[in-house]
């Protein structure tokens, strides 16, 4: 069976929102610690978290626990930067990965199966969920275009390749969800905390 990983993408330096996102409370939580649950809960192996700014603080304050944790110093570059230093580290029997963005603490444990599923039967080179406002995140990127997406430079993650490689995007049915947003101001953040109070819980 192909051996699929978990790559958190937690690195960001939060500029526009002036605090560290990944530990804004969310129902008594940090956000960061809601997509870290999402991530245990799905078959995923191995699992991975990046992490740059207030790197030392979230160690502390959220349990890493059976998450290997990667630090990118060159994190104030952008989004590009983390997803080399989790390709640098993933093993050689890695098949595919799947990028999770750490802001997005709404996101679908069964979304993230979903698109495993879709590799293991289909062998896409990206795979990618179809929401019911769309395509979002996260994205599945197979070993075969890992050297590419390595060559992505400035604040972006897998997006040029969806782009270049689009008509080879398999999509995954996930219209019964609502795509997950992500934080980068305060109006996200709002947005967020009153959807999470009205989300079903796992």
């Amino acid at each position: 069976m192909s051996r699929i990983a978990a790559v958190i993408l937690a690195a960001g330096s939060s500029s526009r929102l002036g605090e560290p996102k990944q530990l804004l409370d969310l129902g008594g939580e940090p956000v960061l610690a809601h997509t870290l649950a999402a991530v245990r809960r799905t078959s995923l192996a191995p699992r991975y978290i990046v992490l740059g700014h207030a790197a030392e603080e979230i160690k502390q304050r959220i349990d890493l626990t059976g998450v290997e944790t990667i630090f990118n110093p060159d994190y104030r570059s952008g989004q590009s930067s983390s997803v080399r230093v989790a390709l640098d580290v993933l093993p050689s029997d890695v098949d595919a990965v799947v990028f999770v963005l750490g802001d997005q603490p709404l996101v679908e444990s069964t979304v993230i199966d979903r698109l495993a599923s879709a590799y293991r039967a289909e062998n896409a080179p990206i795979i990618q969920p179809n929401y019911r406002e769309g395509r979002g995140n996260p994205v599945l990127i197979a070993r075969a275009l890992f050297s590419e997406l390595a060559q992505v430079n400035g604040d972006t993650g897998a997006r040029p390749l969806l782009q270049r490689h689009r008509d080879a995007v398999f999509l995954v049915d996930a219209t019964e969800f609502e795509r997950p947003d992500d934080i980068d101001t305060r109006e996200d953040y709002d947005r967020i905390q009153r959807a999470f109070s009205v989300k079903p819980r796992a």
